[in-house]
Order: structure tokens, then sequence, then C-alpha cells
């Protein structure tokens, strides 16, 4: 393996030895694929390396609740006369891999489930009669059959799973080789405890990932822990520099939601009479800083798709702008636009496409009738249930709008009356068009939802009018009050937006403390959430003075940044319409 970006086969090849080593531990793997030769290669590798009768289970689509997480073993409970649960599929993968097909299409609820398995490592039956836990430890392996960037896996799940493969990359004629047997897998699996990480080390994964914009700190606790795997499978006893970068590269670069800002020239490179003679250097002494290695490193592996967003500023904040002015579209069972068909059961409320699943079998009749004995006497038609095609429909969620104003006493001293003004100008626009608004102010110590999700234009404005200024200003807490509330709409099905009204002066901390560092501090750590929950979000900056601050905290939330000094009410809510973020029409 070389110091440089591997091909895409090695990188693959490179992350199924990872993974077998440690599967739990890195959470697991997104595999893109479609069904072929190329991904079933890549798991036999993956299950060649992993340790003899290590687990390994296939979720299908449609697994029951009781598959899955277990429940009341009804003849064990008769046969010993007390409840005793069956082992479910979770509790089967402990220590091994779980395999989850068309991870794409997992309903939220399911993957919100499986995901606080995955933190916990155990699972209880669903039986209220049954109340022991059993162990449930794996990586898991989700298939990614998705065509597009519409669909994908939950962003919960993938938060969990250190590695993210895209095999569509790799080029047919590649060797598909790999730099690693299955001993030295085993060899790396015993010698992963003894492999240390130093400040250094971890330091150096925290500013890389902060250059590229990941806002998860699991990634970064991720990303180290794959160092540590790397470091086992190349014999070495402590974390070097092509550890770091090949964690960068694979587990930093395809979370990047930004390109890395150059620095400037002096901290790029010491004066040339000053430079020593020798080559890189990990204590930051040679030409390039080892963070400027692998920072370089994972930069040249971000996604091609990627890429090609960010170098446009098309990212993730753009992307996710468009679902604010008419809901996010998503797939439904049973209501919607017809978006075409997919195999599945007519259980849970699915809608059967006759004509599509007799299509379907109508190829296979003949073969049926020769293997079913008796065929002369039977059926004429054969439907079996891998023949069902049901209907998707695709709709658009409802909006809800969130304003989170600041009514401090630094807020109320320039900008309130007009912040007010705005927000009820806004209000108007988003009950023309019938969507949900709520309202959040914070001041003193605290931030309150002065107003729960509501179309009432007339209890919108009651409580924008009754909104007092003045105290300190808690902004960790409002940010953590709006992403909370945003997240509830999510979990309804609706698609939330935030819109932040304030001058940016964090005084006041989570605990009702005071102390600016630690507050602005908290405060960056709660911006940082939102963008890594992905929800549209537009930050207008209403400081008299445009305040560094402000702009560092929306680049951390993955918000339009706007700053308006002087603007009035109508100027202030003109420039929201005109953004296309807070659900409101331009």
């Amino acid at each position: 393996m070389t110091d440089q970006v591997s091909l895409p086969w090695q990188d693959a090849a490179l992350a199924a030895a990872v993974l077998a080593v440690d599967p739990a531990g890195l959470g697991g793997v997104v595999l893109r694929s479609s069904a072929s030769p190329l991904r079933d290669r890549w798991l036999d590798l993956l299950r060649g390396g992993l340790a003899e009768g290590t687990p390994w289970r296939r979720v299908p689509l449609h697994v029951t609740d009781g598959r899955l997480f277990g429940d009341l073993d009804l003849a064990a409970t008769l046969r010993t006369g007390r409840p005793l649960a069956e082992r479910g599929l979770l509790a089967e993968s402990d220590g091994g891999i779980l395999l989850l097909a068309s991870a794409e299409r997992i309903e939220p609820a399911m993957a919100a489930r499986l995901t606080a398995t995955m933190d916990r490592g155990s699972v209880a039956g669903l039986h209220a009669a049954v109340g022991q836990r059993q162990g449930a430890n794996f990586g898991v392996v989700a298939l990614d059959e998705s065509l597009d960037d519409e669909e994908g896996v939950t962003a919960s799940l993938a938060d969990r799973l250190a590695l993210h493969i895209d095999l569509g990359a790799v080029a047919r004629r590649e060797q598909l080789q790999t730099a690693f047997t299955p001993k030295d897998v085993a060899i790396a699996r015993e010698r992963l405890g003894d492999i240390e990480a130093s400040e250094k080390d971890i330091q150096l994964l925290c500013d890389v990932a902060l250059a590229l914009g990941v806002g998860s700190l699991r990634a970064e606790m991720l990303a180290l822990r794959f160092a540590r795997v790397h470091a086992a499978l190349h014999g070495r006893s402590a974390i070097a520099k092509p550890d770091s970068e090949a964690a960068a590269r694979l587990v930093l670069a395809p979370r990047a939601s930004r390109l890395p800002q150059p620095e400037p020239p002096s901290a790029q490179e010491p004066p040339e009479e000053s430079r020593p003679e020798g080559g890189h250097d990990n204590e930051g002494g040679g030409e390039i800083p080892p963070e400027g290695v692998v920072l370089a490193a994972a930069e040249a592996a971000i996604p091609p798709r990627l890429l090609a967003q960010l170098q446009s500023a098309v990212g993730r904040t753009s992307a996710r702008s468009s679902a604010g002015r008419a809901g996010a579209s998503r797939f439904s069972r049973q209501r919607g636009r017809p978006a075409g068909t997919r195999r599945g059961d007519v259980a849970g409320g699915n809608r059967l496409n006759l004509v599509e699943t007799l299509r379907t079998a109508a190829p296979l009749q003949p073969l049926r009738r020769r293997q079913t004995p008796g065929a002369a006497g039977g059926p004429r038609l054969q439907v079996r249930r891998d023949d069902f095609r049901i209907v998707r429909f695709k709709q658009r969620s409802e909006t809800v709008t969130v304003f989170v104003v600041d009514a401090s006493g630094s807020a109320a001293l320039h900008r309130l009356a007009e912040a007010k003004g705005a927000v009820e100008l806004l209000l108007a626009d988003c009950y023309v068009r019938r969507d949900q608004v709520a309202l959040i102010a914070f001041r003193g110590r605290e931030a309150e939802v002065l107003l729960a999700p509501t179309r009432s234009l007339v209890r919108a404005k009651r409580s924008l009018a009754a909104l007092p200024g003045g105290g300190g200003t808690p902004l960790a807490a409002g940010i953590d009050a709006a992403l909370q509330l945003a997240l509830m709409a999510r979990r309804r099905g609706q698609t939330p937006n935030l819109v932040f009204l304030t001058d940016g002066r964090a005084n006041v901390c989570r605990d009702g403390g005071g102390g600016r560092e630690q507050a602005e501090e908290e405060a960056q750590s709660a911006a940082r959430q939102i963008r890594n929950e992905a929800v549209a979000t537009i930050f207008i900056d209403t400081a008299p003075r445009t305040n560094p601050f402000a702009q560092q905290l929306a680049s951390a939330m993955g918000a339009h940044y706007l700053a308006l000094p002087r603007a009035d009410a109508r100027s202030l809510s003109q420039a929201v319409r005109e953004s296309g973020m807070a659900g409101v029409p331009a």
C-alpha cells in the first residue's frame, strides 16, 4: 500500500481487511453498489477475514420486529413454565456481522431502533413478560443500492458506520487483489489491544475533521479507531503518519462538507533558509507539517460527486435548502404522486400493482409448471411472493419554520424591534402557504419555546408581541432548543427549517453560568449538531457591526449567512424570502 491515494479497489479491499479485524469497534460500512460479482467479491473478502465461527446474519428488507429483536419463545415458555425469549437476528449477530439488504429503503423507525441497539450493545425482547437483555455487539454492512442521492442510508445509521465505500468507482479492468491475507488479519486482531495513540495523533485527526467540515464527533472517534487497526495490520506498535492518512482518506473524506481553506504561506512552510535537509517529519519540523500531509491525502480522496458539489458551492447546505420552499420529497406507501414500483410485500398498507406483478410472473410460468407436480390440474397462473410489485408514492412533506429570536440585552438594545417586525412578516407568508411556524426566544439564562408548531397566525403574533428583551445571551441553549424542535418535527414526517436572528454575542453557558469563552465553545458545539442532522438553516446577523464569531457559527451550522446591520423589518424578511431557505415564497 502506498502513502498516497490508492486505487478504488485497493481502498475497498483495505476497508474489508480493517473491518474484519474489528467489526463492532468500527461500526461497519455503507457499501454502495448494486448486486454484482464485484460486490460479492468484496463480501467474500470481508467474510474470509473474520475469525472462524464469527456470526454472519443477513437481514431481509421486510423482516418482522419479532425476528429482528426477538420475541416470546412460545415452545420454550410452554415447556419450562416461565417466559423465555427467542434470539432475534441482532442477538444472533453478537460479535459478528449484520448484513442489511436494501439499507436505503429501511424505515426511519426501524433504523432508530437499530442504532439504539448499536449504542447500547444489547437488545431486549419485544414481549413485556421477557425482561432479560442479550448481547448485541456487531458490525453492520449496509448494502446501499440507491441509484442517486435522493435515496440513501439514513443519516443516523451512516454516522455510526466508519466506512463509506462506493464500488461504482472501481474500474472494470482493475485487478481485484488484496494486500492482506486472512492470517494478516488474524495477527492484527491479536495486536490491536497493544496499539497506542498519542495526544498528537488525536489532535491531528480532529484538525483534519475540522478542516473538512465534519460535524460529527463520532467520525473523529471512528477515524482514530481505524488508524489503530491500520497500524496493527502493518505490524506497528503505535499510530504513524500512514495510519492517519488512511483514516483521513477512508473515514473522514467521505463525510466532508467543505473543501479545506488554504492557510497563509507562513503557516504552510518555514522560510527556505530554515528548512531541514530531511523529508517529512512526524513532529511537524519538516517541509510540510503532518496535518498538511494528512489533509492533502483526505482532500484528494473526496468522492468525485461530493467534490463536484463542494467546488460548485452546491454542497450539503444548498442541497438541503431547496427542501424548505415546498417541503422535502419523501416516499410514502399510500398517498402522493406515483413514483414507480418496487418488489415488496402487501402487508403494512402497501398497495399492490397488479399489472406489474403479472408482468413479472408471466415469463416464469413455463418453468413453474414443469417444477410443480401435477401441474396439468393445477392453476394456470402461478404468482409467488417474489413476484409482488407494490406502488411507490412520492409526496411533499409539510414545512415547519422555527424562528429563533435573540431577546438578550445586546439584541434588544439594537435590533429586537426590527427582528420582531421581520418575523411577523415572515409569519404571514407561512400562513398563506399553510405551513406551520414555531417561535423560540433565548434571553437571561435559558431558551423558551414561546410557540409550539402551529398554523394560527393570531397565536404567533400574540406570542411575538409579548416577547420581552434584556439579560444575557444563552446562545447554546437557543440552538439546542431549536434543534430539538426541528428533530421532533422531522420524526412527525415534516420538513424543519430554522431561522436564527441574533447578534451572536454568546455570554451565558448551558448551566446558566457566565463566561464568554466557554459560552462560545458550547455554541459552536451545538451549531455543529445542526449541520450533522442536516437541518436547513438561515443565520441573520443583526449586530450593528459584522461579528466574526457569528460568521463562524453560521459556518459550523452549515447555514446561509446574512449580515444585515442596517436593514429594517421589511428588508430582513425580503432577504429571507430571497434565500429560499425559510419555507416562504420568494
